[in-house]
């Protein structure tokens, strides 16, 4: 400020001095008051096209010029483009955790206090069925018409989460299937409100199917239990002679047995599940593992049927399978057992081999049994899931060994095929990855 005094006072006396020289003394008075009208002129005109191109466009100030308000415009730049710069900065960062909140599987809205949408995700729009950017603005509760739903937002009490029926993501006119969803809210910055969503059908099925397990397994485990009661309770309280004695002792023997193998499929079921995938450097030849299966599948047929089965065991090519073998010799084994038990006595049961033209390697159990209804072969692999109950338990299969097979070849990338006609027979069939599959190495093929 001095320095612009100091201007004005030197402009006015160098006007008042021309004067001076020009005209005489007695104009040199006029003369500065001159220079100092055009001086604060000058000055009125510089501020007020300062003051213009603040109002219309603040970017477009001239470059810097002579003078207090050629400084005052730069400076005024400069802080309007480090204004800009930190603006942008803000907004990419907030546009970062908005497409953050996008990516997130968990529903996010944001309502405002009248509990209008401020904002919300996709998964929310999804799952409420609503549009995220045609609804801004709208009353949250009457898009969303569920009673538990609209008394749980209008109650404001949210120490607790609401569950709620809500359709599966997709558009309106493709929605197929309802979700169970939870959702909380959790007030902010006053009155406003967030809500949280959350699919937790998978949670729900889960949880039933634990209930389920844990019902199938008490009775599964009840009936031979109850079996053997009876028999103790007979032995003890009345006379029996040798052959009675001896006849109830095998059929407690046979309950005992039925125990011990379900607990022992109970026990691969957990091993199989909690444990690592095998790896893929372990290599056991196709021929050894049928061997195995053929030993134990002519022993079985020769308890469960007096005709026996009709059983043939074919290789078509020489080939080793990477994995964990006693693994793979559960399920291969499994698959056998089911054939043989539901097959009856006279039937034939065939264990094949063959390496497909893409390389995969195809492991099949062929039987003429009396086949399988097509509504059935989706659940078979599920946990206790039998079509005949009296048959299975004759057999004395325990319900379990499909699951373990279809847990086996989850492990080893391979597939479970299952093809079945009542009246005909079944087809179940293992296939492996190419990359799990090799032909037999020259010293396998010594040994």
């Amino acid at each position: 400020m001095p320095f612009r005094i100091a201007t004005f006072l030197i402009a006015s006396l160098a006007i008042g001095g021309g004067a001076v020289a020009a005209f005489g003394w007695k104009f040199g008075w006029l003369g500065a008051w001159l220079g100092a009208v055009l001086w604060l002129g000058l000055d009125a005109w510089r501020a007020e096209r300062l003051l213009q191109v603040l109002r219309n466009d603040a970017m477009g100030l001239p470059a810097r010029g002579p003078g207090v308000w050629g400084e005052l415009a730069e400076r005024i730049r400069k802080l309007l483009r480090d204004r800009e710069q930190q603006a942008r900065q803000a907004e990419d960062r907030l546009q970062e955790f908005l497409a953050a909140i996008q990516a997130s599987p968990n529903g996010v809205v944001l309502l405002d206090e009248q509990g209008r949408i401020e904002w919300c995700n996709q998964t929310a729009a999804s799952q409420f069925g609503i549009d995220a950017e045609r609804d801004l603005a709208q009353h949250l509760a009457n898009l969303v018409r569920d009673p538990a739903f609209v008394a749980y937002l209008a109650s404001w009490n949210y120490s607790r989460d609401v569950i709620i029926d809500a359709f599966g993501p997709g558009h309106a006119h493709q929605r197929s299937h309802l979700v169970r969803l939870s959702v909380q809210v959790h007030p902010y910055a006053g009155n406003r409100r967030m809500l949280l969503t959350r699919d937790i059908t998978a949670l729900e099925q889960a949880e039933a199917m634990r209930r389920d397990f844990v019902a199938n397994v008490s009775h599964e485990i009840r009936t031979p239990l109850t079996v053997l009661a009876g028999f103790v309770e007979t032995l003890q309280n009345l006379p029996l002679d040798a052959d009675e004695r001896t006849r109830y002792l095998s059929l407690m023997g046979q309950q005992s047995h039925r125990m011990e193998t379900l607990v022992n499929d109970l026990l691969t079921l957990s091993r199989l599940e909690g444990s690592a995938a095998p790896s893929g450097n372990q290599w056991i030849r196709i021929r050894a593992l049928l061997a195995h299966c053929e030993d134990e599948g002519r022993g079985l047929s020769g308890r469960l049927a007096p005709l026996g089965h009709r059983l043939s065991f074919t290789i078509d090519a020489e080939s080793e399978v990477s994995g964990a073998p006693t693994e793979l010799q559960s399920a291969m084994s499994n698959l056998l057992s089911n054939a043989i038990r539901y097959t009856p006595g006279g039937g034939e049961v065939a264990v094949s081999w063959r390496v497909l033209p893409d390389g995969r390697g195809e492991y099949a159990v062929k039987d003429t049994g009396p086949g399988i209804a097509a509504e059935h072969i989706p659940r078979l692999t599920e946990r206790f899931y039998r079509i005949d109950r009296s048959r299975s338990r004759e057999t004395g299969g325990t319900g379990l060994g499909l699951a373990i097979v279809k847990h086996i070849a989850q492990r080893h990338g391979a597939e479970l095929r299952i093809e079945s006609t009542v009246g005909k027979g079944s087809r179940f069939a293992l296939v492996f990855p190419a990359a799990r599959v090799r032909e037999a190495r020259l010293l396998a093929k010594q040994q």
